[in-house]
């Protein structure tokens, strides 16, 4: 195989890039900075610093939405902006292979092969390979067995619940909502209890360092946003009581899709199941006490991973370097032409 092989997982708010000339993996915020409407102003970790804090005339905008592009040319830009300024190996005639959702149309997952194999770099090769695939390989788990794994992928925009076995998906449900509902629920909470309004990004901070599967953490962290009432900003300090009462139903609708998906697993995969444990991967699953609270509702004990927001692109790495692992992929246009 090539050399210059890019394997790429373009999530709705982060990028990660794996490029095996150099072996590293690059991680950068999946955020555009237009200016006078269709020039491009900054893109990745540049752009997401401009997000809320932009005047009228730039549009920072996410353009990767619910796990699909929603914004092709911008996307397509970026990532060989991206690329060809931080990557160390060749882009033109690179091989790249690409991580796509499950429940998603074909024209879909026909836009992220376009997105490299119509481009300017004439790539040799674009394969795509499913989300979950690539995920439950990058946490170390052989997919070809006939043994029944299951992976929970809380994303941004998107919560993925997949059982895997022999290389294929025997159930997956794609719920539209993650990180970000999460966060637009804290938002929502504050706002009604202290007539605060908070930004975007304050929700997240808040989500990540006080949010909680399970209730009785006790820290508190300090925040500006504005009174509803006076008008003026203030500083308030918010528990993580607080936090948890904003994120239980959102987390209790994500433990009520699991249930689900084991309720309709066949009684042999579901016995695995049981003694491998859940895994629960993706940004949002690093929420403290969350593999607690799913271990409550389902009786079965749940895996959490280092890195977890890298377990996609890890398991493409696995997937293009090791040959037993090549037919978990699949080439759209060899599709198309059937």
């Amino acid at each position: 195989m090539n050399n210059n092989v890019y394997g790429i997982d373009l999530g709705t708010c982060n990028m990660k890039v794996f490029c095996k000339s150099s072996g590293k993996i690059l991680n950068e915020k999946n955020t555009i900075a237009i200016i006078n409407k269709n020039q491009m102003y900054a893109y990745g970790n540049a752009a997401y610093a401009m997000y809320e804090k932009a005047p009228e005339n730039i549009n920072v905008t996410f353009p990767i939405s619910n796990g699909v592009i929603a914004d092709f040319n911008n996307v397509q830009t970026m990532i060989f902006e991206f690329l060809e300024a931080h990557a160390k190996g060749k882009v033109h005639g690179a091989e790249y292979i690409v991580a796509v959702p499950t429940d998603i149309t074909e024209v879909e997952k026909k836009a992220f092969f376009d997105l490299f194999y119509k481009s300017k770099a004439k790539p040799k090769n674009v394969l795509l390979c499913e989300k979950p695939i690539a995920d439950a390989v990058g946490l170390g788990i052989d997919v070809n067995e006939p043994t029944g794994v299951m992976v929970v992928d809380i994303g941004a925009d998107t919560t993925e619940i997949s059982v895997i076995s022999l290389g294929g998906l025997v159930l997956s449900d794609l719920l539209h909502f993650g990180g970000n509902r999460i966060d637009e629920s804290i938002i929502n909470h504050i706002k009604r209890t202290y007539n605060l309004l908070i930004g975007q990004k304050t929700a997240k901070q808040l989500k990540e360092n006080l949010g909680s599967g399970l209730p009785g953490r006790d820290d508190s962290m300090v925040v500006v946003g504005r009174d509803l009432v006076s008008g003026l900003p203030i500083e308030l300090e918010i528990n993580a009581q607080t936090v948890y009462e904003a994120t239980k139903d959102n987390l209790n609708s994500i433990c009520n899709s699991i249930k689900m998906i084991l309720e309709k697993t066949p009684p042999e995969l579901a016995r695995d199941i049981i003694h491998s444990g859940i895994y629960i991967t993706g940004g949002g699953s690093q929420i403290q006490d969350l593999d607690q609270l799913f271990t409550q509702i389902t009786n079965i004990r749940v895996n959490t991973c280092e890195s977890p927001k890298e377990s996609v692109v890890r398991g493409l790495i696995k997937i293009v370097s090791d040959e037993k692992y090549k037919r978990l992929t699949f080439n759209m246009k060899t599709r198309i032409l059937r």
